[in-house]
């Protein structure tokens, strides 16, 4: 397949400063505090390529600087019988996952795909052997492994020991990805804090999170499946957030689409999910703060053991930052809500009797926060829903298919000193 890089630039939310991309920026070089940048791309219509070319058809949109090979891009499709069940007239399901009958081909059934596509395709090669780090509490991990041992990308994934149930994969990964966990009873948010001191070290560089613009553009294509498939913005948009990075991106989209004129000019509106007890993003919300509350760490840490969608477990999301999700939020007159474990669990029935296929805790999150606002008329039953399906087909995949585990290579503290790290990890 050709290639054509988009041409962009980047904006800092804060100040509105535009700068040219040197690389791989993940803040305004010429600005000292807290802020996202954003992609301007040249192109304000989106053109679509053809389907071969998989999560890259949205290139337009996209600060990749290559394509990688095995893509899949997320698809949507207009529900009936799980919309009748709701009470629902336009409601649109938005699938990342393995579901080949509809088209649907995420080997590692998870929307986190689109960010390791994206994020991969916007390195460059000159960065030499210097290895990328990703934290992740699993689905993340997953993708990334998977897009990097297939294209000959060195990765260090972090990841929480009790998170390692979620790195199966179909097939071997190859010898360029490595793993570090946190011990047992650690999170997301020490994982973070490990991969923060490794990139300290000049053997390693950071992929950024939130802060990088290929994660959430990556992301926003869930918004720019839906729009080109529905012919408009949706009024409401529907997914459980963890760190709120998806619910950002699909803002950024929608401001896209907006300015690119053929989908309508409405605001989508958020509703954002959490899975309580762990709710910190409902907690600042629903009070009208701007920063989050405070957080003992130790309540935090048993309320992240309690939820079903370990995925939605970010201790230090990035909420109050210029551009981050109260800015999402306040701009389109967002929600947040909140749904317990055996909502998520009702929830994932009723998606697979309905629908036809199972689906992960953090999407059935969105669809019980669905469900929920709709029994609160808080909905208007006659517009257009889209419904991020993050991830599902997940046991449909692994039906008699062999699976293979990523084994850690160290079990190391989050306080792990970098002089330690370096000993460790030279070699790695």
């Amino acid at each position: 397949m050709t290639f054509q890089k988009s041409p962009y630039i980047l904006e800092n939310v804060a100040t509105g400063r535009k700068f040219d991309d040197l690389g791989w920026l993940l803040s305004d070089p010429q600005y000292s505090q807290p802020s996202l940048i954003r992609a301007i791309y040249e192109k304000k219509e989106l053109q679509l390529k053809e389907e071969e070319y998989g999560f890259y058809r949205y290139a337009v949109w996209l600060p990749v600087r290559r394509y990688l090979a095995h893509s899949a891009a997320p698809i949507t499709y207009r529900s009936n019988a799980l919309a009748k069940r709701l009470g629902l007239k336009n409601l649109y399901i938005t699938f990342s996952g393995y579901w080949p009958q509809r088209g649907a081909l995420m080997e590692t059934c998870s929307f986190k795909e689109t960010e390791a596509y994206a994020v991969c395709g916007r390195m460059e090669g000159e960065r030499g052997a210097k290895r990328l780090v990703v934290a992740s509490a699993g689905n993340t991990a997953r993708a990334f492994a998977r897009i990097c041992s297939d294209n000959h990308i060195p990765l260090l994934l972090c990841v929480p020991y009790d998170c390692l149930d979620a790195l199966w994969f179909g097939r071997p990964i190859d010898e360029c990805v490595r793993l570090i966990c946190t011990p047992a009873g650690s999170d997301y948010f020490d994982a973070i804090h490990l991969s923060q001191t490794i990139c300290s070290l000049d053997l390693f560089w950071e992929e950024g999170g939130v802060f990088n613009i290929a994660r959430r553009d990556g992301m926003g294509v869930t918004v720019l499946s839906a729009a080109t498939h529905i012919g408009a913005i949706p009024d409401y948009y529907v997914q459980a957030v963890g760190s709120g990075t998806g619910a950002i991106a699909a803002w950024e989209a929608s401001l896209r689409l907006i300015e690119d004129g053929h989908f309508g000019n409405n605001k989508m509106k958020i509703i954002a999910i959490q899975n309580h007890p762990f709710t910190p993003i409902f907690d600042a919300w629903n009070r009208g703060r701007r920063n989050l509350l405070p957080l003992d760490d130790h309540l935090a840490r048993i309320q992240i053991h309690e939820i079903a969608a370990k995925v939605l477990s970010n201790r230090r999301p990035p909420y109050s930052l210029p551009g981050g999700l109260f800015d999402a939020l306040s701009d389109c007159n967002g929600t947040v809500s909140k749904v317990t474990n055996q909502e998520i669990a009702q929830a994932a029935l009723l998606f697979e009797e309905t629908e036809g296929i199972d689906i992960h805790p953090a999407a059935a999150a969105a669809l019980a926060g669905l469900r929920n606002e709709v029994a609160k008329s808080t909905i208007n039953r006659d517009k257009v829903v889209m419904l991020n399906i993050t991830g599902g087909g997940e046991k449909r995949y692994k039906n008699n298919r062999q699976l293979y585990y990523l084994q850690p290579k160290y079990t190391l503290s989050a306080d792990t000193s970098a002089d330690e790290l370096y000993r460790l990890l030279h070699y790695c």
